[in-house]
């Protein structure tokens, strides 16, 4: 790597060699020829006439204007060679100088190809091909950025349309039974119960869709602040996957937490429960019907490795390059009954991050894991990036 960054401007070092030896070139050949025809040439006593003439023309005699001139011109010829030369030298080297201003126009012209976002790629002199490549892939960064924000923002807007649509089916669904009640007082006591129960069901939907607009409008505004302490993650996720145990229990699922013992890491465990509370909410969405959730925690020297597996149909590597993007839902019918906003991975992510850490997920026919790296300690290195993951139990022991 050091060879490349001292080779890369090869060209241009190349280009100014070259520039500085012709310099130094002409200016020898042009003192030489001054030297050889004027001073010490042919024509040094035409000059050394013209210069007493001239002294003579303002009434200076004869014999003095001869030893002004030696006093002058005579005794000091090399002192005025040096001059000469150093002027020389600095006439050619200006002359030279605006051919490297040009370089700098250049740059400073393609760098306006960036600020005013014109389509045509950046393109420099041979010399410059390192500023070229750096300018050009700083373009194509910006490129692919403000695509993914205008990517980003027609989600947001087609998730908005969609949810607005969804708000209209329970809150339809609730004047509808209340109107009903308000206007039956005596229906029986069963089919009021039921009707109720329904209001209420439709009510809690609507809370929750209600509460996915609040999390779209916030989640740009807000900076998360992490507030760390000690925490134990093994008794963290025990804890949270009791939490969802009516939740499983509703949808026919199990949740196994396989957790080495006393896995304490430095972290904010309100934002922390929140990471893998979505991660759990997740899995529980996409898991197939009468399976079970896996969540495997173990440690190294340096890191905690929570990984969580659900068993359910496969997510394309097409949306897994997008599945923690703002808005984004692997679900193509882009129904809220299976999906909320598409922010509470990339709410995941941001936390994971801010915590020195890093998540990624991996999917086949079988199952989904989403696997997450968390420093033990604030400075600590992480682990290379984990390409793979086995479970305690492969497949084929199962």
């Amino acid at each position: 790597m050091k060879k490349f960054k001292k080779s890369k401007y090869r060209k241009l070092k190349i280009s100014l060699l070259l520039q500085t030896v012709l310099i130094t070139a002409l200016t020898v050949l042009v003192g030489g020829f001054l030297l050889e025809y004027i001073i010490d040439g042919v024509y040094n006593d035409d000059v050394s006439e013209i210069f007493i003439g001239f002294l003579k023309f303002f009434h200076v005699e004869e014999q003095h204007a001869i030893a002004l001139y030696w006093q002058i011109l005579g005794n000091n010829k090399t002192f005025f060679m040096m001059i000469g030369f150093l002027a020389l030298f600095a006439l050619f080297f200006y002359i030279a100088l605006s051919k490297m201003i040009t370089y700098l126009e250049d740059v400073e012209k393609e760098i306006g190809k960036l600020v005013s976002r014109s389509q045509e790629p950046i393109h420099l002199i041979p010399e410059l091909e390192p500023i070229e490549t750096k300018l050009n892939n700083i373009k194509y960064t910006l490129e692919r950025q403000e695509r993914e924000v205008q990517e980003s923002e027609q989600r947001k807007n087609d998730l908005v349309v969609f949810l607005a649509h969804d708000l209209k089916t329970p809150l339809t669904s609730i004047v509808a039974y209340l109107s009903m009640l308000e206007s039956h007082p005596d229906l029986p006591e069963e089919e009021r119960i039921k009707y109720t129960g329904i209001s209420l069901e439709k009510a809690i939907r609507l809370g929750k869709l209600i509460e996915e607009f609040f999390e779209i409008t916030k989640f740009n505004a807000q900076d998360i602040v992490l507030e760390k302490t000690e925490l134990n993650l093994s008794r963290m996720l025990e804890q949270i996957a009791d939490e969802m145990y009516a939740v499983l229990q509703g949808k026919n699922l199990k949740c196994e937490v396989e957790a080495d013992d006393d896995i304490v890491v430095r972290a904010d465990p309100d934002k922390l429960a929140r990471v893998f509370d979505n991660l759990m909410r997740n899995a529980i969405a996409y898991c197939r019907k009468d399976s079970t959730i896996r969540i495997h925690v173990s440690q190294d020297e340096s890191n905690a490795l929570i990984v969580f597996v659900n068993e359910g149909p496969k997510i394309s590597n097409d949306k897994l390059q997008h599945i923690f993007e703002k808005f984004f839902r692997a679900d193509d019918s882009r129904s809220s009954e299976t999906g909320g906003a598409g922010l509470g991975l990339a709410i995941a992510k941001e936390i994971v991050e801010l915590h020195g850490g890093r998540i990624s997920a991996q999917s086949d026919d079988h199952e989904t894991r989403f696997i997450v790296v968390l420093p033990k300690k604030e400075k600590g290195e992480l682990q290379d990036e984990i390409h793979t993951y086995i479970g305690p139990a492969s497949r084929s022991e199962a």
